[in-house]
């Protein structure tokens, strides 16, 4: 069975930029981008490099350990060395806080 669980207050996530939430033993990556906010599971599907220290390119995060590319609102990845998609999971905004699906 599926929950809304609170992230944390909108404006604390910068614009282009995301933020690491941990819960249940599962880390995720949520973004705020020019296309409004995201969540992705927190760790790159290559190496296991938590994307929180990755750079947010429009709707692109680039992971920090090789570059690989994925696309924030879809999970699908787009580079090399990626080659293995994202999970994502369905944001809300309620309240001038952010929620995720999990």
């Amino acid at each position: 069975m599926s929950e809304w669980v609170r992230v944390c207050a909108a404006e604390e996530i910068d614009e282009e930029d995301l933020i690491r939430f941990d819960h249940g033993g599962c880390s995720f990556a949520v973004y705020n981008t020019e296309k409004g906010f995201f969540a992705t599971d927190g760790y790159c599907s290559h190496e296991a490099q938590h994307l929180e220290d990755g750079l947010v390119m429009g709707t692109v995060i680039e992971c920090p350990l090789h570059q690989g590319r994925f696309e924030i609102t879809t999970g699908k990845a787009l580079s090399a060395p990626v080659c293995v998609d994202l999970q994502t999971y369905p944001i809300k905004l309620e309240d001038g806080d952010i929620f995720i699906r999990l």
